[in-house]
């Protein structure tokens, strides 16, 4: 009888703890190769953002009180799923951030650790030509940031706050970056990268063949592994190829 009775009662506790979670799967679904897919596809359009810039940060547009000098890098990564990983230093709206793309609900994704080291979410999309993304409602304000990409060396982030309810914004702070060196990570010419699509930058080979990626995080997929990356570039050129005029 206790037997059965302690065995009627490990099975109520295993539903119990199922339903609270502690044997249930991880809340974040592992993205399946289609949605990795569409995510990197989705993220390939700021592929101009990819390099190192120098930033000059401004509260008061064409003012110099309260400014101050930052750089930053923005760099692919694709584990755990492919994301824009943006690093800042000296930076004092920033510490870093990793941009991601949700297909669900077709969203980009903002996880932003602040100078304090506490963590901001922003949720949005492109609208205008830039990418826009907004916060929840956190002590009363929602925070925004926008980027826009001004042309091959010049790149804005503008920074506001709202309170809810309000239809205008306020200014934080933008910060205007111009792009380090005189070598481009974006641009119409150029070597190609094979991982992203866009300006390569590294060299990298395989079997005796070179090939370009266009930063760090590109180049480490790569290295990971080499054989799938160049058979579906030359797959895509010759695609490319077929569709061209003869």
């Amino acid at each position: 009888m206790r037997l059965l009775l302690a065995a009627c009662l490990l099975v109520l506790l295993s539903v119990s703890l199922c339903s609270i979670g502690v044997f249930a799967e991880s809340p974040t679904a592992k993205k399946t190769p289609a949605e990795k897919s569409s995510a990197k596809n989705s993220l390939a359009k700021f592929n101009g953002w990819v390099g190192e810039w120098r930033g000059v940060g401004q509260p008061q547009r064409g003012s110099r009180r309260g400014a101050w000098l930052e750089t930053a890098e923005w760099v692919w990564d694709f584990e755990p799923e492919p994301a824009l990983v943006w690093k800042v230093s000296k930076g004092k709206l920033i510490h870093s951030a990793r941009l991601t793309w949700e297909p669900k609900s077709e969203t980009y994704l903002l996880t932003v650790t602040l100078p304090n080291e506490s963590k901001r979410t922003y949720t949005g999309k492109v609208a205008d030509g830039q990418l826009v993304l907004e916060s929840p409602v956190e002590d009363g304000l929602v925070h925004k940031v926008s980027f826009r990409l001004l042309n091959e060396k010049r790149m804005l982030a503008l920074f506001e706050t709202q309170k809810p309810g309000q239809s205008f914004t306020t200014r934080v702070a933008e910060i205007g970056y111009t792009r380090k060196g005189t070598r481009l990570a974006a641009g119409p010419s150029g070597p190609e990268c094979i991982v992203t699509g866009g300006l390569g930058t590294i060299k990298v080979s395989f079997q005796g063949d070179t090939y370009y990626v266009c930063c760090t995080g590109c180049k480490q997929a790569f290295d990971d592994d080499p054989a799938s990356f160049v058979e579906a570039y030359k797959q895509k050129r010759a695609e490319k190829s077929q569709r061209e005029p003869k």
